[in-house]
């Protein structure tokens, strides 16, 4: 068999927890912080665990992970 290359625009973005799940940083924390209220800012800070409809899909993007 043959290596499966990895997508490293995936590798970069997400993480496998040690359940199996993956986590990602929340979008919107990069520019026009001033509009978005402090709750706002606070609660983007965290990972975030992807769907469970979008596992399959990143695992065959992370065959290695």
């Amino acid at each position: 068999m043959p290596k499966v290359k990895t997508r490293k625009s995936a590798a970069k973005r997400f993480k496998k927890t040690g359940t199996g799940k993956f986590k990602y940083k929340s979008q919107g924390t990069r520019h026009i912080l001033t509009k978005k209220s402090p709750k706002r800012k606070r609660n983007l800070r965290h990972k975030v665990v992807v769907s469970k409809t979008e596992v399959p899909r990143l695992m065959r993007m992370l065959p290695y992970s």
